[in-house]
């Protein structure tokens, strides 16, 4: 089942050297905007097309704006067989506001 993961656990696991897969769902007019460094970029309507590039055995981090779409392509991930799968809680407007302010809002 696809959990929650709050910006400051996903720092902590960055900080610790763990790279989970940062799957960003966003389009690509927001990408533009505000990037997510290393994240694996495939917007929400193009994740079933592409889940190939998703390996299903790898923690997967799911982010866009504010966790709406993240939440649901996580839920799909889960049901389609990813087990290790968290939706980032905010989204990138909560990682600029609280991890990096150098990311813009939007």
């Amino acid at each position: 089942m696809a959990t929650e993961m709050g910006v400051g656990q996903l720092r902590d696991l960055l900080a610790a050297g763990k790279m989970p897969t940062i799957l960003d769902v966003r389009e690509r007019e927001e990408t533009d905007i505000a990037k997510f460094a290393g994240a694996l970029e495939i917007p929400m309507g193009e994740v079933p097309a592409r889940l190939s590039e998703l390996d299903p055995d790898e923690d997967i981090v799911v982010l866009c704006h504010h966790g709406i779409r993240s939440g649901r392509i996580a839920a799909y991930l889960d049901q389609q067989g990813f087990l290790r799968v968290a939706n980032l809680t905010g989204g990138i407007d909560a990682w600029s506001l609280m991890i990096d302010p150098r990311i813009p809002r939007y």
